[in-house]
């Protein structure tokens, strides 16, 4: 009989094993789970990053039968993690991280669409696309990604659509979407009134709703700046139905959640989780009932107050903590493989930039006290600073150089001082632009000026928005912005209501004073390819310029340049090596705010008329339709629960049966 016990024992003890570890998995949350970053920009080396985002989602995959990870786009170009190698380490460590599915924003196509298309193949998950499609002259052709992708999650089918800005056209660089004649082969649906993007993003919808899909979020790259109306994410779900949510990118906005209302009057839940990684969302959506809800896992400081041997007391960061009403798991992860290989890239990149070239006694800086990013609506210190890197590049060349021109979007840094590297020039410009310069003529600077004004006074969406060297202008910003553009956002024409830009003046070298600019007059303009060369931010009126000399330095040699310049490389508030020799460029980089390049008028003035003559360029041909694609795909974690069952039947009559057994021993041996 003890014989019959062990035996029965052993049986039970392999059924045990049997059983996968997974689903003691009864337990397990039939919830689903959707992680979600956007606008990371290639910031890995701040506490939380991929190390942590990629043990984050194994620690919910424990709690939860369903998990996912996705992002919304701009995760390629950013810092010189990103730009050192094109995003090629960006996209392993995602990899490694675990990303489910992403759709490209705007900065991906910054190192020009075969490079994109390169990184795409790399990437372990696939990138989605409604509106992002192949053309040929002017006639839209099949599109360039899969529109949607598809989920199986027990009952439900989770369908994910794809959507990108229509504004990557001029926010990433015009000329990547051409081909070598300059004619468009890729194309981003948008509209002027935005019907192409909805009819695009709705035909997708309806697809994978027809696929089966039960839940449908978008994952889009689109934002809810009103400068990109009629594109933002908010108006896509007014004109749209069918969507569940929105998981937005492109503002870089903190939105937990917001219920936004369809075209078919029920709400679709809003959420976008900042930027630079400083935060994670989750989405949860109930199995029960179908209900979504979002929250945002912030990455929170945990400070210890230090006793200093003088007695005073000081206060230390000594850890973090994530922190967020749906997560409720440890206070910290991270994958150590995973961490060991971002920092073996953030150590390879750092060595190499790390050289020190100067220092900085002034701070600067493109953001205000309360965080505002003040580079793209106003002048600051480091556009100064980096407009008279430019205007300086030229000058030692000798080559005549009246004005230069830099995108404030092309300007990247926080608060700068103290020691200086080619690392911190590189996070000032990361965009890898080379410097060019062009004669232009009056009207053409005035027309740039006009454009890069547009949103000034309405916030910091504007990404084109001008700093200065070798000019001053005013801005009215009482008066209504009436430039003209294309579908595609593209500079046509000037302003058809007058100039809201004023007062427009040009350093004149020879007599050491400041002239109006004259319209008609030729003048040499430093700047870099993205808006000289390629129309990047929209800057059309460019393409008749005559180019000086194209491809002369990379952009963050250009400051690295300039900072040599300096006496002692130090860079003090006035004593840049131009002043030297132009005394009346008033060069000052004592505060954030400049020193009075650009000034925003405070009455209204009688706005110069628009130039008759300006040459506008036709609009787009009319892109035809095509019906969206996209594809399922299973992700069937586990199907273990009936197998465990069955697993547990067979245990439980075993042990009635031993149960039965044992009971009768006891009888018989009572009876003996």
């Amino acid at each position: 009989m003890r014989k019959f016990l062990s035996f029965i024992c052993t049986i039970l003890l392999a059924v045990s094993f049997c059983i996968p570890a997974s689903a003691a998995d009864g337990e397990k949350s039939n919830d689903i789970v959707i992680l979600y970053t956007n606008d990371a920009h290639a910031y890995i080396d701040g506490p939380l990053s991929y190390d942590t985002i990629g043990a984050l989602k194994k620690e919910l995959e424990k709690e939860y039968r369903y998990v996912l990870l996705v992002d919304a786009g701009d995760h390629l170009q950013g810092t010189a993690y990103g730009s050192m190698d094109k995003g090629a380490s960006i996209i392993q460590l995602m990899n490694k991280a675990g990303y489910d599915l992403a759709t490209p924003g705007n900065h991906e196509f910054d190192y020009g669409m075969d490079t994109f298309l390169q990184r795409s193949q790399e990437a372990g998950f696939p990138y989605i696309s409604c509106n992002l499609y192949r053309q040929a002259e002017g006639i839209r052709g099949a599109n360039l990604l899969e529109s949607f992708q598809a989920y199986h999650f027990g009952k439900e089918i989770v369908g994910f659509v794809g959507i990108t800005t229509p504004e990557s056209i001029i926010k990433s660089t015009p000329a990547y979407f051409q081909d070598e004649n300059g004619d468009y082969c890729y194309g981003i649906s948008g509209g002027e009134n935005g019907q192409e993007l909805y009819a695009d993003v709705q035909t997708a919808v309806d697809a994978i709703r027809r696929a089966g899909a039960t839940k449908v979020i978008a994952v889009g790259h689109l934002g809810d700046d009103s400068s990109a109306s009629p594109w933002t994410s908010e108006e896509v779900i007014a004109h749209v139905s069918g969507l569940d949510a929105f998981i937005d990118g492109h503002s870089h906005s903190v939105v937990r959640g917001k219920q936004v209302t369809g075209a078919n009057g029920k709400t679709t839940l809003l959420t976008q989780a900042g930027e630079y990684l400083n935060q994670v969302g989750m989405m949860v959506i109930d199995y029960d009932t179908g209900a979504i809800r979002s929250d945002l896992i912030s990455c929170e400081e945990i400070l210890k107050t230090v006793r200093n041997r003088d007695g005073t007391e000081t206060t230390e960061v000594s850890g973090y903590r994530l922190s967020s009403e749906l997560y409720t798991g440890p206070d910290w992860l991270n994958d150590y493989t995973l961490a060991f290989q971002k920092n073996q890239w953030i150590n390879k990149v750092n060595l190499v930039l790390k050289q020190k070239i100067g220092e900085s006694q002034v701070v600067l800086d493109n953001y205000s006290e309360d965080g505002t990013r003040l580079v793209r609506m106003q002048e600051t210190n480091t556009g100064d600073f980096a407009a008279d890197a430019l205007y300086y590049l030229f000058d030692q060349m000798d080559l005549h150089v009246d004005a230069a021109i830099v995108n404030g979007g092309g300007i990247r840094n926080p608060a700068v001082s103290g020691v200086l590297t080619y690392k911190t020039c590189k996070d000032i410009h990361t965009f890898g632009n080379v410097a060019c310069l062009q004669t232009v003529t009056g009207q053409q600077l005035l027309d740039a000026l006009e454009w890069g004004s547009r949103f000034a006074g309405s916030g910091e969406e504007c990404g084109g928005f001008l700093q200065v060297s070798g000019i001053r202008y005013q801005i009215d910003t009482q008066w209504p912005d009436s430039t003209q553009k294309d579908d595609n956002g593209m500079w046509i024409g000037g302003p058809t209501g007058g100039y809201r830009v004023h007062d427009v003046a040009v350093y004149d070298k020879a007599s050491n004073s400041w002239k109006a600019l004259d319209r008609t007059a030729s003048y040499q303009l430093a700047g870099y390819n993205y808006i000289l060369r390629d129309s990047g931010d929209g800057y059309n009126m460019f393409s008749s310029a005559v180019n000086v000399v194209d491809y002369v330095m990379e952009d963050y040699m250009v400051l690295a340049n300039y900072v040599q310049a300096f006496e002692g490389k130090t860079v003090m508030a006035s004593n840049s090596p131009l002043l030297e020799k132009y005394p009346a460029l008033g060069i000052d980089y004592g505060t954030v705010n400049g020193s009075g390049r650009i000034v925003y008028a405070q009455t209204s003035h009688e706005p110069e008329p628009a130039e008759e003559t300006v040459e506008t360029l036709p609009e787009e041909t009319e892109s035809v339709e095509t019906a969206a694609t996209g594809t399922a795909a299973e992700k069937q974690p586990d199907s273990f629960p009936a197998l465990s069952l069955a697993i547990a039947a067979v245990s439980f009559v075993l042990l009635i049966c031993i149960a039965i057994i044992v009971r009768k021993m006891h009888i018989e041996k009572k009876k003996k």
